[in-house]
């Protein structure tokens, strides 16, 4: 893919930018782990979140003859800057590999590198839940409230942009460009207040000779006690160097409100190579997000959509008097009621 193309798809992500804004925050921390989806919304302005995790991994290889070992070291690190909806994310792993080639009299070689190592910016570029109007819970039925609702199935969406980076001679990437794009869409639906999907699609090193397609379908349930959840999760991913179709599981749990911890295991499909894997970690943040002070006339009236106008507010002060007034009456009629008479 030449230059004039990769720089198109880059004005064309940036240009969705603008579409919607909302705020992001959330009083328990939001994390990415377990698992490799990516959510749709940001963690919030002037947080700063790490997700941390060690993998041990074991691949066969049927038609090289080959056993493989790895042992992984993840980290993410994602900071919400200067807008809600906007987040700066650092991905890497590094891992070292112990391979044995049965042909060769179990010869052994061993590797270590990075086998990601990349940053990028995400935007949330549209929330089905930022009209609160829209979204107000059915004060006299909780069922009504839990069930499944086709507008459930509209999903937040961002957009990510980047680039990997490989730093010297990389044993994974031979020959690869030391620098290369990378571009995503990330979706979420809350289907009901216990489950959620994720959808990832990305095309990776854009302008390489092994560009990549992927995507990821995400599904996570939380329990009644909130603070322990379980996902399940399938990967393809499409390139003329690697194809795969692999399969995820694990449980995360809430140590407190910045913090939580997880474990995973999962496997692929095919036998060129065989994969088996297990993973744990956790994520901690570090909350310094402070709710912007908004001017009263920059301020949506909830019944409006709108900025707040003087006969909104004469309207309210109407209404509340109005209401105080029947309180009096029904409080005085109460009392004539239970007047005994002679």
């Amino acid at each position: 893919m030449h230059m004039k193309k990769i720089k198109l798809i880059f004005f064309y992500l940036l240009g969705l930018l603008p579409f919607v804004a909302s705020s992001q925050y959330t009083d328990v921390i939001n994390s990415n782990r377990p698992g490799q989806s990516v959510s749709a919304y940001a963690i919030g302005t002037n947080v700063l979140q790490s997700e941390f995790g060690l993998s041990y991994e074991k691949q066969n290889h049927n038609v090289l003859n080959t056993n493989s070992k790895f042992i992984g070291i993840d980290l993410s690190l994602r900071y919400g800057l200067l807008l809600e909806e906007l987040e700066l994310i650092y991905d890497g792993i590094y891992v070292n590999e112990n391979k044995s080639f049965l042909n060769e009299g179990l010869l052994d070689e061993k590797y270590a590198d990075f086998k990601r190592n990349r940053i990028g910016l995400k935007y949330l570029i549209y929330d089905p839940y930022k009209n609160s109007e829209n979204n107000k819970p059915n004060l006299y039925s909780w069922k009504a409230n839990n069930k499944f609702q086709l507008k459930n199935l509209i999903p937040a969406i961002s957009v990510y942009a980047g680039a990997n980076f490989i730093l010297g001679d990389n044993p994974y990437y031979p020959n690869y460009a030391s620098i290369s794009p990378r571009v995503m869409i990330a979706t979420q639906s809350r289907l009901s207040p216990k489950f959620v999907l994720i959808t990832n699609i990305t095309y990776d090193r854009i302008g390489t000779d092994f560009a990549e397609w992927s995507y990821i379908i995400s599904l996570s349930h939380a329990f009644k006690n909130p603070k322990w959840s379980i996902f399940a999760e399938n990967q393809g991913i499409k390139s003329d160097r690697y194809t795969d179709f692999i399969f995820r599981g694990g449980a995360a749990h809430l140590l407190g409100d910045n913090i939580q911890i997880d474990v995973h295991l999962g496997a692929n499909v095919k036998d060129t190579p065989t994969r088996l894997f297990v993973a744990a970690g956790f994520s901690y943040r570090l909350d310094m997000h402070k709710d912007k002070v908004i001017a009263i006339e920059d301020q949506n009236a909830s019944s409006k959509g709108g900025k707040i106008r003087k006969k909104d507010l004469k309207k309210a002060r109407k209404q509340a008097k109005n209401k105080l007034k029947k309180k009096k009456k029904s409080k005085k009629k109460k009392k004539d009621d239970n007047v005994i008479e002679f």
